[in-house]
């Protein structure tokens, strides 16, 4: 179906008749269990959660700031999760919110609110100190704009979470993950913790494939043991990355700021 950044179509799976993969100009953008809508398939929307999932309090109402909307499986998923919370989502393309509306029972307003907009320009907008989560998973194809990777753009992410909020990135790359390690830097300078969650193979130069950054002023949320256990449950287990660990990994790389890049 033509959408106004191009297409849009629903692959129904295979394994399970209740499954249903959202596909934005022939990339899967997003997964939705029609019945179960904590159910996350993604492994980058899974690693998300166990971070989520350790925001305080256990299970109370979270103000969510998502960039980049697709199917608004993240936002389902906390919407069931966590009752009362209010959430935004953030969406390139003017027809795909709508649509995404009449296919699936997403939550209403204030609930759920979708808006068309630019991710930087819409997230420019919000008040100071208005999100408890910002969560970054815009892509144009299986790279994400620069102009929402910058130092810049990190700083107007910080100004809008709440002291102790969380930033959560999905970026891809593949080796040398030269592009991923630059964005990496580039929000370990604007935050106080920073870990790096990706499939270990990834990491050690292996293929294409996401990682998640999760960034946040709180120092104990993210250095939590019970994380990294759970990281290393998951299904697909992952690798977490913090501390001197990803000093190392990063060491060398250059901060992303707005203008041309580097030559």
């Amino acid at each position: 179906m033509p959408i106004s950044t191009g297409t849009v179509e629903l692959e129904r799976d295979p394994d399970d008749p209740d499954g249903v993969t959202v596909l934005v100009n022939g990339v899967p953008s997003s997964y939705l269990d029609l019945v179960d809508p904590t159910h996350l398939v993604f492994e980058y929307m899974q690693q998300m959660a166990e971070v989520i999932d350790r925001i305080a309090p256990a299970g109370g109402p979270l103000d969510v700031v998502h960039l980049g909307a697709a199917g608004c499986a993240l936002a389902r998923a906390i919407h069931a999760e966590r009752p009362g919370s209010r959430q935004l989502a953030i969406e390139l393309d003017t027809a795909l919110p709508e649509l995404v509306r009449g296919w699936f029972d997403l939550p209403r307003a204030p609930a759920l609110r979708i808006r068309a907009g630019d991710a930087r320009t819409e997230l420019e907008k919000l008040p100071d100190a208005s999100a408890d989560v910002v969560v970054r998973d815009v892509f144009a194809g299986d790279t994400t704009p620069r102009h929402v990777r910058t130092r810049e753009m990190v700083a107007q992410v910080a100004r809008v979470l709440r002291p102790g909020g969380v930033y959560l990135v999905n970026t891809a790359d593949r080796p040398p993950l030269s592009g991923a390690r630059a964005e990496i830097a580039t929000i370990d300078r604007c935050f106080a913790d920073v870990v790096v969650v990706a499939e270990p193979g990834l990491l050690r130069g292996r293929g294409y494939g996401n990682l998640v950054v999760a960034a946040t002023d709180d120092l104990d949320l993210l250095s939590s043991p019970a994380l990294a256990r759970a990281i290393r449950s998951l299904p697909a287990p992952a690798r977490l990355l913090r501390d001197d660990e990803l000093v190392g990994y990063v060491a060398g790389a250059q901060e992303l700021r707005d203008g041309p890049p580097a030559s």
